[in-house]
């Protein structure tokens, strides 16, 4: 049995599919538009879906969509009616998309498809919480999910035991911590469902002077982790802005303009607002154990994204084991949906073993073997050296320990926003300088943005304050670098902390192998892994596009299957010398 699960039209489109329990293959449309976040009906991504299984779309037997239209619809045409006059703007400009487009997403889903198969529709928050714990390898477990909302409920807590999931308590509409980040997302210059991220990131250069405010105004937080927001501060009623002129009061300046320079103020809001975040989560988590009792907990929703309150919520509470799907946000919701079908939908019986996921360590996209990329080289003319496995590993080893930028582009493409060693950037944690030289110089980025490290699995605990048998495969926890192993300050944070990835050698031999080896030559087994990107671009898909960004910018070498290109032997590309000023700051 063949099911398709499919998120689009709001943003970060994706489709999955999975060949009964198994997943297959998942992606999000963007890798193959090239325009980010791109919302429009995943047609590249189905394509490659299917391609990858080998079938047509007349083999699927299910499709599911990742929400309820109609539900969100009555929530947005309420929404409106509760503040009409006020919001014509906003009501004006949503209701001919949903007019022409959204309201008739089962038939665009026939027409676009051309099959037959059955179309399910699962509530928003299900799909999260579908996605956060069918793919676990945990038999029971809590599960939290948080986001902006979906047709009413922002946050959902929830019970999975083997096959099937209870929710047990939801927080609706307009209530939401995502969209109180958000907000502040908006607030520090940065664009929303874009921008969030580099909150977090900016948030320790910052002092949490504003926690208070922001709880004894903005927010009623509750003990057990429910809470409303003050709405009199906030525009996403009424408005086309996250935020309003009494919230601009409140903080005594009006929202930064991107790409000014981010002064102190701003830098000790996001700090506060990362602070309120990490609590309403640590609250709820506590909530949830102690109304579940259960060890393992499970993540979902954009929210699930920040990897600090993550890593506290691990480390503070009374959860022994965490897993979060690696794309949290709405592209997991094609997954997740295609996993409620199969299991609380279908009844299907669900297997697990405790300590592996069945999400294929997110390694769910395209792959490009040697043969396409001899050719893809050969017909462009660009020099390049074929190596074995073993020379190829030692010799990037060495190259990443002489300071080098590379290039890393192996295996099947990943899955979320997350580039864990396939569609990667890889230099060495050693020098401190290597951060300054990756974010200004080739992914042409904010000075403030920090860098992950990914460090061999049986090693994670020696260089990072976390148990001894906790992974973190997908970059999803944050944790203290230990102070005797601060020798790695590419990956150390202003606050001596780091977005961990753990690289077991099953996952990913090859590159499991290339941190070996450089832990062999340098004594360290830790090296810096950024998304093979610049700002405004997806991560890189195909072979051209890795090409391609390698030579716009300053990466030194690139390896892409058995082939290493040195910068050095390779012709300039014509016509490209403006091609920097295209950027979009996102």
């Amino acid at each position: 049995m063949y099911i398709l699960g499919i998120s689009c039209y709001y943003h970060d489109s994706a489709a999955c599919l999975m060949r009964g329990g198994e997943i297959i293959a998942a992606a999000q449309e963007e890798r193959f538009t090239r325009k980010k976040h791109d919302f429009h009906f995943p047609q590249n991504a189905i394509k490659y879906c299917l391609s990858e299984a080998g079938i047509g779309v007349n083999d699927i037997d299910f499709v599911g969509f990742y929400d309820k239209p109609f539900v969100k619809f009555e929530r947005i045409l309420e929404t409106y009616l509760s503040v009409a006059p006020m919001g014509i703007q906003s009501f004006i400009q949503a209701i001919p998309m949903w007019l022409h487009q959204k309201l008739w997403i089962p038939d665009l889903i026939k027409k676009e498809l051309g099959c037959s198969g059955e179309i399910i529709f699962a509530e928003h928050h299900e799909s999260h919480t579908a996605s956060a714990f069918f793919p676990s390898p945990f038999e029971n477990a809590a599960i939290l999910t948080a986001d902006g909302v979906g047709e009413w409920t922002t946050t959902s807590m929830g019970i999975g035991r083997e096959n099937k999931i209870d929710i047990i308590y939801e927080i609706k509409f307009p209530h939401s911590l995502g969209l109180l980040y958000s907000a502040f997302t908006y607030y520090c210059g940065f664009k929303v469902n874009r921008g969030e991220y580099k909150l977090m990131g900016a948030a320790p250069y910052g002092e949490p002077k504003y926690v208070d405010l922001i709880m004894n105004e903005l927010i009623d937080l509750k003990e057990d982790g429910s809470f409303k927001l003050n709405m009199k501060y906030f525009g996403y009623l009424d408005n086309l802005k996250m935020t309003n002129a009494r919230f601009n009061r409140l903080f005594g300046m009006p929202p930064r303009k991107a790409e000014t320079k981010m002064e102190q103020k701003y830098l000790d809001i996001a700090r506060s607002t990362q602070v309120v975040t990490e609590e309403v989560m640590l609250r709820m988590a506590k909530r949830l154990y102690k109304e579940t009792r259960l060890k393992n907990i499970c993540l979902a929703g954009g929210v699930a994204l920040n990897c600090v309150a993550n890593g506290r919520i691990i480390r503070e509470t009374p959860f022994e084991n965490i897993f979060v799907q690696p794309a949290a946000g709405d592209a997991g919701g094609a997954l997740g949906v295609a996993q409620f079908i199969w299991y609380q939908y279908l009844g299907n019986e669900r297997k697990v073993d405790g300590k592996k996921d069945s999400m294929r360590a997110s390694y769910l996209g395209p792959s490009f073997s040697n043969n396409c990329i001899r050719d893809f080289l050969k017909n462009n003319q660009i020099p390049f050296e074929e190596l074995e496995n073993d020379r190829l590993v030692q010799k990037t080893a060495q190259l990443i320990a002489e300071k080098n930028v590379i290039g890393w582009f192996q295996g099947r493409m990943e899955f979320g926003p997350r580039a864990l060693g396939s569609r990667s950037i890889l230099g060495d944690a050693r020098f401190p300088e290597m951060k300054d030289v990756v974010n200004r110089k080739i992914k042409f980025r904010e000075a403030f943005r920090p860098f992950a490290p990914s460090v061999l699995r049986e090693k994670a605990s020696e260089y990072f304050d976390i148990k001894e048998d906790l992974e973190s495969p997908y970059m999803l926890l944050v944790a203290p670098v230990k102070e005797n192993k601060r020798v790695i300050p590419a990956v150390t944070h202003v606050d001596y902390s780091a977005r961990i990835q753990t690289v077991r050698c099953e996952d990913n031999p090859i590159f499991y192998d290339l941190i070996n080896e450089y832990y062999k030559l340098t004594g360290v087994p830790v090296i810096i892994n950024t998304s093979f990107n610049v700002r405004g671009e997806p991560i890189v898909c195909k072979p051209e596009e890795a090409y391609m960004c390698f030579m716009r910018t300053n990466i030194d070498y690139l390896v892409m299957g058995n082939f290493l290109l040195n910068k050095r032997s390779q012709k300039p590309l014509k016509g490209d010398s403006d091609w920097k000023k295209e950027f979009e700051l996102d």
